[in-house]
């Protein structure tokens, strides 16, 4: 299987995801627009992996390459790919499937609680998930779900949480790909977003409790496996 991956900045990489896919010998490419825009055809990869990044899907101005990576998502999507969006990932799909994407009333940084809807417990993936989790967030945006969408996932600062379009397009708006190498990363770079609000933690508080990442890394396996034995 061939996987692609787009990824916005150096310190949002995709982490437990790459270690999933060098265990499965699945053939890897990236898109790494810190480095330069260059995007594969469709007929090149058979899933796409969109991570997360500090922009706003509607910073085109700051980021001229955003309005080609939206179009292209929207052409994986129309082609039948697998589609997997993670924060701003989540986000750019929304967006491509015409849903609104818009500032959130607050921001979510660390780990924080999700619960699933109750749609959650007739979809493939999820209804074998438990029902609250705590996860890593890192967002000040939320988003709309698309026309079509099942809504799957929320939480008390954002409602809006994940969300599957036509059992192959998932979008998530959380970080169970975190590894402690890429949790220390974006801790560093993204410091100057760390103002203890309600649902915003402090360093010490997100490092300490860098031991729940082997749950999200753990779900993470769980949702790859089980969108490989659908589509596989």
């Amino acid at each position: 299987m061939r996987i692609h991956i787009l990824q916005h900045e150096s310190y949002e990489s995709p982490g437990f995801i790459e270690n999933w896919i060098r265990e499965k010998n699945f053939t890897l490419t990236y898109t790494r627009f810190y480095e330069g825009v260059w995007l594969p055809g469709l007929s090149e990869f058979d899933w796409l992996i969109i991570l997360g990044g500090p922009m706003g899907v509607y910073e085109e101005d700051k980021f001229g390459w955003l309005k080609m990576e939206k179009i292209f998502i929207k052409g994986a999507i129309d082609a039948g790919k697998v589609v997997l969006g993670i924060c701003l990932g989540s986000q750019l799909i929304a967006a491509a499937l015409g849903a609104k994407v818009y500032p959130n009333k607050r921001k979510e940084i660390g780990w924080l609680d999700v619960k699933l809807t109750k749609n959650s417990k007739d979809n493939f993936l999820f209804a074998s998930f438990p029902k609250k989790m705590k996860v890593f967030q890192w967002h000040g945006d939320t988003f709309e779900i698309p026309d079509g969408a099942i809504h799957l996932a929320e939480s008390e600062a954002c409602t809006n949480q994940a969300f599957i379009y036509n059992d192959k397009i998932i979008a998530l708006q959380f970080h169970f790909e975190v590894t402690e190498s890429s949790l220390r990363e974006m801790v560093v770079e993204g410091k100057s977003e760390l103002i203890p609000d309600e649902y915003v933690q402090t360093v010490e508080e997100i490092l300490k409790q860098k031991h729940l990442i082997h749950t999200n890394n753990k779900m993470m396996d769980m949702l790859l496996n089980k969108i490989e034995d659908k589509f596989l």
